[in-house]
């Protein structure tokens, strides 16, 4: 007894794969990798600059608001107004020194004809470097060290010295 072989395949019949084709697959990959990598490196980009005018912009927003205060409390002074320099005085500077003794001292200090502001000073305290110029051609270098007022948030000026 013979085994019959099975008939042959018809006309239309292909053989099945043994696998998917793979042509073209690591390209497809490739390349969407690599846009992908672009868009995070374009999105992270947009970040580090926003954050960078952020920076920016809230540092200046300090350098303006210190120099705001430090200048009214020096015209007050420079205009022999005591009064009014003990009131835009920090809240610890006043609870330190009465008005009458601020004002006898102050008055007992010599008058500058003008001044010249540095550059904000930010870490343990926040400094504002003053240039005060007298009548006589003199100059001195003074501190003016700046507080926060709790209930406002605003720059108040502490102390003014050297």
């Amino acid at each position: 007894m013979s085994l019959v072989p099975p008939p042959p395949p018809g006309p239309g019949v292909h053989p099945p794969f043994p696998a998917p084709p793979v042509e073209g697959r690591g390209k497809r990959i490739g390349t969407s990798l690599g846009i992908t990598a672009g868009i995070l490196v374009l999105i992270c980009g947009a970040g580090v600059v926003a954050a960078g005018g952020f920076l920016t912009a809230f540092g200046n927003a300090l350098d303006e608001q210190a120099e705001v205060v430090v200048s009214r409390y020096l015209d007050d002074l420079q205009d022999r107004d005591f009064d009014g320099a003990y009131q835009q005085l920090c809240q610890q500077a006043q609870d330190s020194e009465s008005q009458s003794d601020y004002v006898a001292r102050m008055s007992a200090s010599e008058p500058f004809s003008s001044y010249r502001l540095g550059e904000l000073a930010l870490g343990v305290r926040i400094v504002v470097p003053v240039d005060l110029l007298y009548p006589d051609g003199g100059s001195a270098r003074q501190e003016a060290v700046l507080g926060q007022n709790k209930k406002t948030g605003k720059f108040e000026v502490c102390d003014l010295g050297e």
